[in-house]
């Protein structure tokens, strides 16, 4: 496969039926196309889990051979585009517009939607409003909450969920057998990991893997991700918890160099395992106080080694008092 696009675009779903784990509101979104009517909409939940995928794929079922841009649809991103002014020209000029199509509206998809700034959204509500026989609009954002109450009582929230395991190592494989890449089952899961539910950072990491190497291994995954492999982050816990300081501090400095990895993140990986540790519920408690008290610190611009440091010395000191 030589098309030099992100595989996240070349792959990506041009059908609503290759939308996964989103049975319900894929079934819906059928019966608008086969109506050839629907309201406003909002599509809401984490990213990566098909949100402009399934407004692109359903523009391109109801319209066909007559989608085109600029006349039957309209694809913005509101994080660049979200002020006021571009609400009252842009997006009012094609809202206003007479549709070209045998279907009696347009289609305007604003993606980011959750960014546009309050008097954006203001002036949307209006347009919205005013333009509804002409056009019928799509926002798409990761927290609905974001949008202002007058414009979710205007739309039908259709709430995405994070993808599981299952449908993002089936998706994952398929680009990798294209791409003519061999993928470890280690590789895999490791991907799977890594990705938390996000099909789309999947993807990218497989691209970015695939830039280093045709065959991929659980190691190449950890260190284009930023992420350690669980064992390692275990051990570096498991000897601190058993009070040797020294070794744990090694430990982490060889992980710290291996990977490159900032403080914050190291941070996270350590907060991932510590709920599977074979401690008491207690010490649980107190380490994941240790956590955010020192990611906190890191945040305010702390010194990574000392701060390291001193996080591994604490975890040693609750062992002690235990």
């Amino acid at each position: 496969m030589s098309e030099n696009r992100p595989w996240v675009e070349k792959y990506r779903p041009r059908r609503l039926d290759d939308v996964v784990n989103q049975k319900g509101i894929i079934k819906r979104l059928k019966q608008f196309i086969k109506d050839e009517s629907m309201p406003h909409l909002i599509f809401a939940g984490p990213a990566g889990t098909g949100k402009t995928t399934s407004a692109l794929a359903m523009v391109r079922e109801l319209y066909g051979r007559k989608m085109a841009v600029n006349t039957t649809y309209l694809e913005l991103n509101a994080s660049d585009a979200r002020g006021i002014d571009v609400i009252r020209t842009y997006v009012k000029d094609f809202a206003k517009a007479k549709p070209p199509s045998d279907i009696s509206f347009k289609i305007l998809i604003l993606d980011e939607a959750d960014n546009m700034t309050a008097a954006a959204q203001q002036a949307l509500r209006r347009t919205m409003e005013k333009y509804t026989s002409n056009c019928r609009m799509i926002l798409i954002c990761n927290y609905s909450n974001k949008i202002i109450p007058p414009i979710q009582s205007r739309c039908v929230v259709f709430r995405f969920s994070s993808l599981n395991k299952e449908d993002i190592r089936g998706r994952v494989k398929y680009i990798a057998d294209r791409e003519k890449i061999t993928l470890s089952s280690d590789g895999l899961n490791a991907l799977v990991e890594v990705s938390k539910g996000d099909c789309r950072r999947a993807i990218n990491y497989l691209q970015s893997c695939g830039t280093i190497s045709k065959k991929i291994d659980q190691d190449i995954v950890f260190r284009v991700a930023g992420e350690v492999p669980p064992e390692k982050i275990r051990e570096i816990l498991q000897t601190a918890l058993e009070g040797q300081l020294q070794f744990s501090l090694k430990l982490l400095k060889d992980i710290t160099r291996e990977y490159g990895l900032s403080g914050i993140n190291i941070i996270k990986n350590i907060y991932r395992e510590i709920y599977d540790l074979r401690i008491s519920e207690q010490l649980k408690i107190a380490l994941s106080k240790l956590l955010a008290e020192f990611e906190y610190r890191l945040s305010q611009g702390g010194t990574e080694e000392i701060q390291l440091q001193a996080l591994l010395a604490n975890i040693v000191m609750l062992k002690e008092m235990e």
